[in-house]
């Protein structure tokens, strides 16, 4: 079942989901149609496997986001966009379907919609912790940083900035925290 999901998120990611077939899926995994719809009654049905496995790993990371503020605050925010860019690198794909509108099953959709929003209200939690001042209103302002977040992780995992991940990581984590937390932070060393 792993080597099918697997496989599915590679034949989605590189010919889109309504362009896959089942066959691609197949011969990516190196497995038999048969093998195939024992575990999935078609794409659709291994899409929305695969959007579980995301959103329960985007649940996971909402519920482990500590405080973003003080002198750990800078460490706090670092783990969780680099958390959050590994399940991107995982399931960009799933993820991009979500932001794109383009998943046909609407409980799919939804289970999408959940996932980000509990990032988000843990996040807008966590803004409202730190005390920091923002220029529009909570809401916007959180709406700002998941955009932009998910643009971010999209270009690192999908289109290669050239960067390591520690020099982006702290970089994006930098404009964050300094942008949106109001924390200090000095470059590392």
């Amino acid at each position: 079942m792993r080597k099918l999901s697997d496989a599915g998120l590679r034949v989605f990611a590189e010919r889109g989901y309504h362009a896959a077939r089942v066959d691609d899926i197949v011969r990516s995994a190196r497995t038999s149609h048969g093998t195939f719809y024992l575990y999935f009654a078609n794409k659709e049905d291994l899409l929305r496997a695969l959007a579980v496995e995301c959103a329960d790993s985007l649940f996971e990371l909402a519920d482990a986001l500590g405080e973003i503020e003080g002198e750990f605050g800078y460490e706090e925010l670092r783990a969780f966009l680099a958390e959050f860019l590994g399940i991107y690198r995982s399931y960009g794909v799933v993820i991009r379907a979500w932001m794109e509108d383009q998943v046909p099953d609407r409980d799919v959709a939804r289970t999408g919609v959940k996932a980000y929003t509990a990032i988000a209200k843990r996040l807008a939690v966590r803004l409202e912790e730190s005390g920091s001042v923002q220029p529009v209103d909570a809401a916007t302002s959180v709406s700002a940083l998941m955009a932009m977040l998910e643009r971010f992780n999209y270009a690192v995992s999908s289109r290669g900035l050239g960067a390591h991940d520690d020099e982006t990581l702290d970089t994006v984590a930098r404009l964050v925290g300094q942008g949106f937390f109001g924390i200090g932070v000095s470059r590392p060393a």
